[in-house]
């Protein structure tokens, strides 16, 4: 039986594509982006303040880094996020002018594993890239956009997203820095919108966002959905598990793409929301950064 969970607003923000939850632990704070908004936004669930950085660009994540710092990705590049601004680069992504960085992850060893994508969202040009404080190169994962990825919490298996293609591989890279070794994880009908960031939990079980689907979904490691939460708004784009037990589940949306009638349909597109989680989530590693 598929369990149902309720959300709740947590911040009206409007984002216009809200992404990239991030859990800080040190900070006690949940850190996200409005990617077309150029925007940087922290929230303290303790204390319910809300801080919004305007930074430009197009940050589109958010990873604690090494050394107390936080790690943004904004159109080609990685950078740090200091006193509410973006310096670096730290390193340069190598593409198509055209794209620009979505999603991303910090493995157990501290390796940053980012994903690309066309911005205009039509050509084959993007894909999943590692940064091990040396060298950022391709692995894999070819697709016009890219989204993910998770990594699981040995390090051995990352799970990667082709949203037009409306499926989630999963890939064993215990023994390589390569997508090569993949199968079909699960494929969303597509009458439930497009799967967008994937996150997983302390029982190996997949969170993923579906945009155009009203819904947020629990899959099981044999793929089995356990839960769905079920949204206000269409647009649902991450999961980010914080608190301080990691039991409360973050969902960040967007108004990206809705008409005005659509907008009016639903006023809390963009908004940050919450829920009470099955499972814990996992905290995220810090990344490592060059010497």
């Amino acid at each position: 039986m598929t369990a149902a969970i309720e959300p709740r607003l947590v911040w009206p923000v409007a984002a216009t594509l809200g992404e990239g939850p991030a859990w800080i632990g040190r900070e006690n704070a949940l850190w996200f982006v409005d990617i077309k908004g150029g925007r940087v936004h922290r929230y303290d669930p303790a204390t319910d303040e809300r801080q919004s950085f305007e930074v430009g660009g197009m940050p589109s994540f958010l990873v604690p880094a090494e050394g107390g710092r936080l790690l943004v990705g904004s159109v080609d590049g990685l950078y740090l996020l200091e006193d509410g601004k973006l310096t670096g680069p730290v390193a340069k992504i190598d593409m198509p002018a055209h794209n620009r960085t979505n999603d991303a992850t910090v493995d157990p060893s501290g390796r940053l594993w980012v994903g690309t994508m066309d911005n205009e969202e039509e050509a084959l040009t993007g894909a999943i890239h590692v940064f091990d404080a040396v060298d950022l190169r391709p692995v894999g994962g070819d697709c016009v956009i890219t989204n993910g990825p998770a990594i699981s919490a040995d390090g051995g298996t990352i799970y990667h997203v082709d949203t037009l293609g409306r499926t989630i591989y999963r890939c064993d890279i215990s023994s390589e820095t390569s997508l090569a070794k993949g199968e079909v994880f699960v494929t969303i009908a597509e009458k439930d919108g497009h799967p967008d960031g994937v996150t997983l939990d302390s029982e190996g079980c997949l969170w993923v966002g579906l945009w155009g689907g009203w819904q947020v979904r629990r899959y099981a490691p044999d793929g089995t959905l356990l839960a769905i939460v079920a949204m206000p708004c269409a647009n649902c784009t991450k999961v980010a598990f914080g608190g301080p037990d990691l039991r409360t589940g973050y969902v960040t949306t967007a108004r990206k793409g809705l008409s005005e009638a659509e907008l009016n349909g639903q006023p809390l597109a963009g908004g940050l929301f919450a829920f009470d989680a099955p499972a814990p989530g996992v905290a995220l590693p810090e990344m490592r950064l060059p010497a």
